[in-house]
């Protein structure tokens, strides 16, 4: 079978949604809305344009995923002080409660992927994704 780092890279990624969703189902929350709370565990009170840029979603996906978790009781907007086009959002008292629970099954994720590896290949592996996440962006 002719190598496909593509076909590999898709896999990876619906089984990974498939197992967030399965482990955030008890939290009410869903594998889409998870990089919006990451990018937000590093900093509560950003934009989402710099949520986007982040996490590189688009605009219209980071909106869904927003109002989503703003209706569920997770995340609040507010108005921008100095852009008024703009909302900044803030993570609510469930949210900053689940960090290291959701952190955790998030790492659970990636060492199980590791697991068996030997730590020179995953940091080679880490480096090659990395490369080829930085000529996308």
């Amino acid at each position: 079978m002719e190598q496909n780092i593509g076909r590999l890279i898709s896999i990876l990624y619906r089984k990974g949604q498939a197992y967030l969703n399965a482990v955030l189902e008890p939290f009410g929350i869903t594998a889409s809305e998870l990089p919006i709370l990451v990018c937000l565990y590093k900093g509560s009170g950003k934009t989402q344009e710099e949520i986007g840029a982040y996490s590189c979603i688009d605009k219209a996906a980071i909106a869904r995923a927003v109002q989503s978790l703003v209706n569920k009781g997770w995340l609040r907007k507010e108005k921008d002080n100095i852009d008024k086009r703009a909302n900044k959002i803030y993570l609510q008292e469930i949210a900053i409660t689940s960090e290291k629970q959701i952190m955790q099954l998030l790492h659970s994720w990636a060492g199980y992927l590791a697991e068996g590896l030997e730590q020179e290949n995953v940091a080679i592996m880490y480096n090659v994704l990395e490369d080829m996440v930085k000529k996308l962006t």
